[in-house]
């Protein structure tokens, strides 16, 4: 099947490619972002307290990592194409399930969504390293957040607002986004994409890629990397907005500050030039390294919760910064006859962290107030800063390039 319609105006490839998969992640952005601040807190107000809530978010993330690595093994049973509709089609059944608002349905709702968004994920990624080119991941990453950032910045506070209007709000707008992403996606006609043509033979056993990964020190760095980078915004989306109403602020600031940060996300191609001025090595460093130094602010400045906000939305622009470059380590070495397989890896990130971060939360607040989980986040960051310290200093860069160190 053809990667794009015939037209005219579109023939160039690379470029539309780039922009198909941004409005891909602009859609699904969409949905997120419209429950990333108000699903925490239907899940608390259901569960009742912070520790039933890290129990429910662990349980999801340890479904949803075992389903992404399945991923690879059932797309060679079920075209890309399909398993990418599948992804969208639990977007919806998650927001039946939120919207019936019962204890277990909510559960299996976060179970639902954490499984739609790492099936779209891995299909993503797979179709961007099929047709992108080696040399545009990092545009290729900066104009996915850019494309994303509208809805980023509005959908947190717009969901949280919702939700206090009438609580099936956001799960119904929410839905409308994932059924107008299953539309785009079936209209640009993207197909399986080039690894299907090498897929011949017997299927092979699901885990067994995750050898060849752990073979590949620089798929492990990279890897690392993600997971760190996403329990930095586990504990600023889920956290944050707790602490907040722990702490007497109420429930809409975790919404409105989440939107504020997320306007950041307008500046990924600004980012995208100092990261090319420098170096992914360097880049990558400052990211963890401030966010770290910032995490360990809020927490201790907890006792002046306002002071705890701003430390936090402080440490947010470096994890944006760290959207902008934190995956390059990992796509930049995978090998081409990899890539669906590698893209299930890495995609395992989100689940890993889904996990790490709630049953880190869990043990914290067994010996200590919240903002113990912001200390956690700190040491997390830091480790990475450490290891950070490994990358070449050239990566990224075309050759012949100075890199300022």
């Amino acid at each position: 099947m053809a990667l794009y319609h015939p037209s005219p105006d579109l023939n160039d490839v690379p470029v539309r490619g780039v922009r198909a998969f941004a409005i891909l992640a602009g859609l699904d952005a969409a949905v997120r972002g419209t429950l990333i601040s108000a699903m925490p807190l239907v899940v608390y107000e259901t569960m009742g307290s912070a520790e039933v809530t890290s129990q429910a978010y662990f349980l999801a993330g340890l479904v949803a990592l075992v389903w992404g690595l399945m991923v690879p093994w059932a797309t060679r049973k079920i075209p890309r194409r399909w398993m990418y509709t599948i992804g969208g089609g639990l977007y919806l059944v998650g927001m039946g399930l939120a919207i019936h608002g019962a204890p277990v349905t909510v559960l299996l709702s976060v179970i639902a969504n954490a499984m739609a968004a790492v099936t779209l994920f891995i299909c993503l990624n797979a179709y961007v390293m099929d047709y992108v080119a080696r040399s545009d991941l990092g545009r290729s990453q900066s104009t996915q957040m850019f494309y994303a950032a509208a809805s980023w910045a509005g959908g947190p506070l717009l969901g949280v607002w919702l939700y206090s209007i009438w609580p099936p709000a956001p799960f119904l707008l929410a839905g409308a986004f994932a059924a107008a992403l299953l539309v785009v996606f079936w209209w640009m006609r993207l197909g399986n994409g080039k690894a299907i043509t090498r897929a011949s033979g017997p299927a092979p056993n699901p885990l067994a890629y995750l050898g060849r990964f752990a073979a590949q020190p620089r798929l492990i760095a990279g890897w690392i990397f993600a997971v760190m980078r996403s329990c930095g915004w586990w504990v600023y989306v889920h956290y944050l907005p707790i602490f907040c109403v722990e702490a007497g602020l109420g429930k809409h600031v975790g919404g409105a500050v989440l939107s504020l940060t997320n306007l950041l996300l307008f500046a990924a191609p600004t980012m995208l030039v100092f990261v090319r001025r420098r170096s992914v090595r360097v880049s990558v460093r400052v990211g963890f390294g401030l966010g770290a130094v910032l995490f360990a602010a809020a927490a201790l400045a907890s006792p002046l919760p306002w002071a705890t906000v701003g430390f936090c939305m402080a440490a947010s622009i470096f994890l944006v910064l760290l959207d902008v470059v934190g995956g390059l380590p990992f796509l930049m070495a995978v090998k081409p006859s990899e890539r669906t397989e590698m893209s299930a890896v890495y995609s395992s990130f989100r689940d890993v962290s889904g996990i790490l971060t709630p049953g880190a939360a869990y043990l914290v607040l067994l010996v200590a107030p919240l903002p113990g989980i912001f200390v956690a986040a700190a040491l997390g960051m830091g480790a990475s800063w450490l290891i950070a310290g490994q990358l070449h200093p050239r990566l990224g860069r075309p050759k012949g390039d100075l890199v300022r160190q």
